[in-house]
């Protein structure tokens, strides 16, 4: 382990563990990296929306992200400047816009027709413009997950390149619409920098075609999706933010006024996190042994949502070089609640700690109380 955890004597697990050492590091790495420079840096509030994550990261000065009314409030309550939260989302309700507009957030980042239409409404009862920025699917494979890519033609979010000149005109048409941008997301755990090229490609396609007829977007917002280091955490605590934010500002010709936005989240939180979890059982089978912790699929989703698999440890080995093969797996009443099979690690005893490392990202934030369990509690380091 990279961290010696302090006595763990009478503390209830499962628990998320924080190294907001790490956290704050990472926030200044990409800092240095967008000093000087055109672009915006938005959290992605559902990564991981624990208070005291989020009261850090807008103490460091960076927006916010939402995809829910629910996230706009905790990233008010954090200290989010509501001109820096931007809410995305296909299934924005009345009151959740209402409530967006109320506040005076940044933007409203629009995934159909059919939902521009109703903010104008909304716009014209609250006699308020409203700033809303078109999203635009730009036909891009992220290369990724199939749950995660979101930026095909057909997907629920955003709008067809097919329909783009009818959501711009009816928006331009609008006296309750403030038409301040466009707004892109291709995917998510994206570890190569060809899609985020491919992508800077097509925007400035897009944005010199809308030029040509004198419209010109201020906001240019590439969404998020840079993915991180499941495999070798200690090795790679911090992405590569230099490579991702170089491609972005070298590969979108920028007019003057113009702004780059993008909405990380995974890549800000998952390094800094871990779930630990205690040693049930160390079941015998016929072939097999099964290490049974009391952590499960409700306190780490991603294992049985996606196939993923996260870095599993022994906190603090009695002997590393003593090592056995486990199928981990968590209590819950399902067959996918597994994390991980033919884990090699430092053989274990009952009683003994194990943590599940880059758990900062999508951890808490999909915690769940199925079979009626105890949601986490949380310890922050550092």
């Amino acid at each position: 382990m990279i961290f010696k955890l302090p006595c763990m004597d009478g503390v209830r697990t499962p628990f998320y563990y924080y190294d907001m050492a790490l956290l704050r590091s990472t926030l200044e790495e990409i800092k240095k990296c967008i000093a000087g420079s055109d672009v915006h840096v938005h959290y992605a509030v559902k990564a991981n929306g624990n208070p005291e994550i989020l009261k850090v990261i807008a103490q460091a000065g960076f927006g916010a992200d939402c995809v829910s009314g629910g996230e706009i409030a905790a990233a008010l309550n954090a200290g989010f400047d509501n001109a820096s939260i931007f809410y995305a989302g296909v299934g924005k309700t009345d009151e959740e816009i209402l409530f967006g507009i109320e506040k005076g957030i940044g933007c409203f980042n629009v995934e159909s027709i059919e939902e521009l239409e109703v903010i104008a409404e909304l716009g014209e009862k609250a006699q308020r413009k409203v700033p809303v920025a078109l999203r635009v699917n730009p036909n891009i494979d992220a290369h990724t997950h199939e749950y995660i890519t979101t930026g095909l033609e057909e997907n629920k979010f955003g709008i067809d390149m097919r329909c783009l000149d009818k959501a711009v005109d009816k928006a331009l048409a609008s006296e309750w619409i403030d038409l301040t941008g466009l707004h892109f997301h291709i995917g998510s755990q994206i570890t190569i920098t060809e899609p985020f090229a491919l992508l800077c490609e097509r925007i400035n396609k897009i944005t010199e075609k809308y030029r040509e007829k004198g419209i010109e977007f201020k906001i240019l917002n590439v969404g998020g999706g840079l993915g991180i280091d499941y495999d070798t955490p200690d090795e790679n605590p911090i992405p590569d933010f230099k490579g991702y934010f170089d491609t972005l500002i070298s590969g979108m010709h920028l007019q003057p006024g113009q702004e780059i936005h993008c909405e990380l989240g995974r890549a800000i939180v998952a390094q800094c996190g871990s779930l630990i979890s205690r040693v049930v059982y160390i079941k015998e089978g016929i072939g097999r042994k099964f290490l049974i912790l009391d952590a499960g699929m409700n306190d780490l989703m991603r294992p049985a949502l996606y196939g993923a698999h996260h870095k599993i440890e022994v906190v603090d080995p009695r002997d590393e070089a003593e090592t056995d093969v486990y199928d981990v797996v968590g209590p819950v009443c399902e067959s996918s609640d597994v994390f991980g099979k033919d884990e090699k690690i430092p053989a274990v005893r009952r009683g003994d700690l194990v943590a599940l490392r880059s758990a900062g990202a999508y951890g808490e934030s999909m915690a769940s109380e199925y079979n009626m369990r105890r949601l986490p509690g949380s310890l922050f380091v550092g």
